[in-house]
């Protein structure tokens, strides 16, 4: 996102965006609590939940270098009922919640680019509804997969079946199953905490069509912004 801005656009926030180091399960926010920074993922992924009473979570949304944690800070509030949690370590750059209300209230290339941003957020937290309710746990497996390779430079994920059944709201044995058909495909390749792809093509070809919604409205909306 910060890449679409000019070097004259972007001169008033370099003084105040700090590179800050995000580690796997940092917790950005949690549910309730008040929100200090935004946060532009570079080469981290963090993964936006949805916390029930019974502690049971299930991934909303991800967030890679396309975009920005922290939509409540311009949207008129300071909390949000979510949590952001680090999918995937590395970096994001950091900006502190006045600055970045004081550039969105500019009403320049960066309010159109976050706004633009939230309307794609929302669509993939609508198409991530849909695809848990009516597609199987191989195909929900496939969408993430496919939503996670598009934010890494490498094919290779450190992901442990535990923390991918807790993305998905599915038990542990489904992601199991599901990775195991996919491995045998040749399409990935599975060891104790890493997932690697093998065959991409092969995982779109059996990705539901909520992966393709995702990615069009995300390139429809933030491609050559002016």
């Amino acid at each position: 996102m910060l890449a679409a801005l000019s070097a004259a656009q972007l001169e008033p926030l370099i003084a105040h965006l700090e590179l800050f180091p995000l580690q796997l399960g940092d917790i950005l926010y949690e549910p309730g609590g008040e929100l200090l920074h935004a946060y532009f993922p570079t080469t981290a992924i963090v993964s936006l939940h949805y916390v029930m009473a019974s502690g049971a979570t299930t991934e909303a949304a991800g967030v890679g270098n396309e975009g920005v944690v922290g939509v409540s800070l311009f949207l008129g509030g300071d909390t949000t009922q979510s949590s952001a949690v680090v999918q995937t370590a590395g970096y994001a750059y950091r900006l502190e919640r006045s600055r970045l209300k004081q550039e969105f209230k500019r009403a320049g290339l960066m309010q159109r680019l976050l706004l633009r941003y939230t309307q794609a957020l929302i669509t993939q937290i609508s198409q991530t509804a849909v695809c848990n309710r009516h597609h199987s746990v191989e195909q929900q497996l496939c969408r993430w997969l496919l939503l996670t390779l598009d934010r890494i430079p490498s094919g290779e994920l450190i992901m442990t079946q535990e923390l991918v059944a807790s993305m998905l709201g599915v038990r542990r044995e489904g992601i199991t199953d599901a990775a195991g058909k996919w491995q045998r495909a040749g399409f990935i390749r599975y060891r104790r905490g890493h997932i690697t792809v093998l065959d991409r093509n092969g995982l779109e070809a059996h990705a539901c069509e909520c992966y393709a919604v995702v990615k069009k409205e995300l390139n429809r909306l933030l491609y050559d912004v002016r």
